[in-house]
């Protein structure tokens, strides 16, 4: 894989944040989403790479571009899969909220998790804690673990959590044992890479989210050095032949990093839509915008974050669409 894509994977997340932030706290989540699918999609077609989209905005029959299946780039380059969420939390940007993104990760060919539309539970942590969770263990033992590798005590810990009735149990276990939480709304990948940086105060991710965002997290975190284990939880047959239809017999089975992202490479790139611990969500002034972006490579294990200013007058495609 080349290295040259990191930076222009930059152009078309940024490009996507650009278009959805115009439909921040608007309350049309659907409208926030178009418009970054269809400004990523314009961009990718300049990208230097031979791509197919594995995990996108659904099947083809669901989404008029990045489905499952579509072809990206301009043919010639390395060939990779593509897992794209144009804007990773709608309803955090309909709403006015914190920590919404537009998503991208890539890994050679053949070397992402098919993931389908259903859920996963999910563990992840930042490099420190690294070999010490356990998906099957309890609560509290994963508390003392991460604790330990960390050099923390339990009640210095903030464990993220999806605010769902389904996790009502989980939440009581991680207070019960002394741990700090933060309840989010959405946008589970946020909180998987805020896990890997100390200055966002997130030591780990815990509960049930969805399965494609837990490998675009795993790409994210396997460039960071941190560790995601997952299980698909269908709710139903169909989505239990889904599964088998992708070689999981074993629906208990735990699915580790190498199970989600194979290989030595991948690349992530993310530009804030609002803003979040970790990066700033577009500001508009004038005529004027600005972004901030984090983009990385898992072999290199180089981390970047990029301060972009765009003349929106010379982007009016990604940019005037509200």
């Amino acid at each position: 894989m080349e290295r040259s894509l990191t930076m222009e994977l930059v152009r078309v997340t940024e490009a996507a944040a650009l278009s959805s932030a115009r439909w921040m706290g608007r309350g049309l989540k659907e409208e926030a989403d178009d418009a970054a699918t269809s400004a990523m999609r314009d961009v990718f077609d300049t990208i230097p790479m031979k791509g197919r989209v594995v995990i996108g905005e659904g099947e083809k029959d669901e989404a008029p571009m990045l489905y499952i299946g579509e072809k990206l780039g301009t043919g010639s380059g390395p060939q990779v899969d593509v897992a794209v969420d144009p804007v990773e939390g709608t309803n955090i940007v309909a709403n006015g909220q914190w920590n919404a993104l537009a998503v991208i990760a890539i890994a050679d060919h053949g070397k992402l998790l098919h993931a389908p539309d259903m859920y996963m539970d999910k563990i992840a942590v930042g490099p420190d804690a690294v070999g010490v969770i356990d998906l099957d263990a309890s609560v509290a033992d994963n508390l003392q673990a991460v604790a330990k590798a960390r050099g923390k005590d339990v009640d210095d810990l903030v464990v993220s959590i999806l605010n769902r009735e389904r996790h009502r149990n989980i939440i009581n276990d991680v207070r019960k044992a002394g741990a700090r939480i933060k309840l989010i709304q959405d946008g589970d990948v946020a909180a998987a890479i805020n896990t890997a940086f100390d200055e966002t105060g997130v030591d780990m991710l815990i509960g049930a989210g969805g399965a494609p965002e837990g490998v675009i997290s795993a790409v994210a975190l396997k460039c960071l050095g941190g560790e995601v284990q997952g299980r698909l939880l269908p709710k139903d047959e169909a989505e239990a032949d889904r599964c088998r239809g992708m070689g999981i017999e074993d629906l208990s089975k735990i699915l580790y990093m190498d199970d989600l992202v194979g290989g030595d490479d991948c690349i992530f790139a993310a530009t804030g839509i609002t803003d979040g611990e970790l990066l700033k969500g577009v500001h508009y002034k004038s005529k004027r915008a600005s972004t901030q972006s984090l983009v990385m490579r898992a072999k290199s294990g180089t981390v970047r974050f990029v301060d972009g200013k765009h003349n929106v007058e010379k982007k009016p495609a990604f940019v005037f669409k509200a």
